[in-house]
Order: C-alpha cells, then sequence, then structure tokens
C-alpha cells in the first residue's frame, strides 16, 4: 500500500499532539509511561518529536489514558491554529498549554 504524503496541517496537528503529550507526561519518565500505556518508547517517542504526525487511534488513546487526558480534550488542543507551533526536535515548549 502506497502511503500519500502528509500535508503541512497533518505534520503541524502532529507536533502539536507531541507538544501536548511531552507537557502531559511532566516528570513522569517515557518509559514508564510507555510500558503503562502499552506502546513501545520508541513508538511514543516518535509520537512526541512529532516523526509520527499520524499515529494510531488505539496507540494516542492509550497514551491519553495514561496521562489523564481525555480524547476530547486532546482532539482541542491539537486542532487548535497555532502560529508558534514547536519544530520537531527543538527541545522548545510550544504555548504551555494543557486542556484537561
Amino acid at each position: 500500500m502506497v502511503r500519500l504524503p502528509l500535508t503541512s496541517e497533518e505534520v503541524e496537528r502532529g507536533q502539536r499532539l507531541g507538544a501536548l503529550l511531552r507537557r502531559a507526561r511532566g516528570g513522569r519518565s517515557m518509559l514508564e509511561t510507555a510500558l503503562d500505556a502499552r506502546v513501545s518508547p520508541e513508538t511514543l517517542r516518535k509520537i512526541e518529536s512529532g516523526r509520527v504526525a499520524t499515529p494510531a487511534f488505539p496507540t494516542i488513546a492509550a497514551i491519553a489514558d495514561v496521562l489523564g487526558l481525555s480524547l476530547d480534550a486532546v482532539w482541542a488542543e491539537i486542532t487548535r491554529p497555532e502560529r508558534d507551533v514547536e519544530p520537531a526536535g527543538s527541545g522548545r515548549s510550544a504555548g504551555g498549554r494543557l486542556a484537561s
């Protein structure tokens, strides 16, 4: 199956998702979070860095559950247009908002 290239909106939404998950994780380790969500630490790292811009719904649902985020709050946060979307891998916080 050939996968179509991502649109710039999908890439930006993936970056916002990664930033949201990093903020929600706070001081909790990536390994602990990934294991509790039953996803690989590598998968969580790729999502948080924006390398996986369109992760599978069950993966996001599991991570959101572990972090205490509602899926409605996640969707509202990642679909909100922002001017300062954090470039993947910059380590910079994107806006500091966390919907709960």
